[in-house]
């Protein structure tokens, strides 16, 4: 089954002004995910979309492959969707522009329970934690699921609350933000008018759940980390450099924050 790697990429970020262009390492940080995306053995083929002139010249200026969009797409799902109709594959996996640390074993194990689980329309990913302090950040959006692995509910809230003394236990799922989709789906998805709890809580998959449809959540052990502030930054390119100079293999490039 043939699957296309889409990275939306645009401009502009509040928290981090430009992020998409911004140095890491010695290289843009869009190619640093263009370069780990590329190393997923499922993808037929990675472009980045975007609607910016500057990030079509970066991305021709280090060999990558960039299409242009619209510029009025509400959201990444939306420009991808757009992308997808001068590709012909059955799956896209949607790869954030903002994850250099992307893991590209888990965009393969993405493609694969798609084809072993032909019941599946969408799937996406999400990393086990501990840290009391991410799981109190409204930033950083759990996903609690049900027996099968299908999400009950994504939240900016405290899911699930933990009752009474449980701190040697405690865990949460955090979301990662990267999604697959069968091409039918994808399209009937971004067709979906917002409902009420995508308004409220300003989370696009939740349209999905309330259209009684299944999102399948997949665990890695990995935190891509989302850079949206100069700390993140600064942590990623300490991640990058240790690995760069010998200190760890592809895996220690992405340890799980607890």
């Amino acid at each position: 089954m043939k699957a296309l790697g889409v990275i939306p990429a645009r401009l502009g970020s509040t928290r981090l002004p430009e992020k998409i262009l911004r140095s890491i390492a010695g290289k843009p940080m869009i190619q640093h995910v263009w370069d780990r995306a590329r190393q997923a053995k499922s993808l037929e083929e990675v472009v980045i979309a975007t609607d910016d002139e500057r990030i079509l010249e970066c991305v021709e200026g280090f060999g990558g492959r960039a299409v242009m969009t619209r510029k009025d797409h509400p959201n990444g799902t939306s420009r991808i969707a757009e992308v997808m109709g001068r590709f012909q594959q059955d799956l896209v996996i949607n790869i954030q522009g903002d994850q250099p640390l992307v893991d590209p074993a888990a965009l393969d194990e993405m493609v694969q329970i798609f084809e072993k689980e032909k019941d599946v329309e969408m799937l996406t990913l999400a990393v086990r934690m501990t840290d009391r302090a991410s799981f109190e950040n409204p930033n950083v959006v759990k996903v609690v699921c049900d027996a099968q692995g299908d999400a009950l509910y994504f939240s900016r809230a405290t899911i699930p609350f933990i009752q009474g003394k449980q701190d040697c236990a405690f865990s949460f799922l955090k979301h990662l933000g990267v999604y697959g989709y069968r091409r039918d789906f994808l399209l009937k998805f971004v067709a979906w008018e917002p409902g009420i709890l995508e308004n409220t809580e300003k989370l696009e998959q939740l349209r999905v759940l309330e259209r009684g449809r299944s999102i399948r959540v997949i665990e890695t052990v990995y935190d891509f980390i989302s850079v949206d502030t100069e700390e993140d930054l600064h942590e990623v390119e300490s991640r990058l450099s240790r690995t760069l100079r010998g200190e760890g293999s592809k895996a220690s490039a992405n340890p799980v924050r607890k």
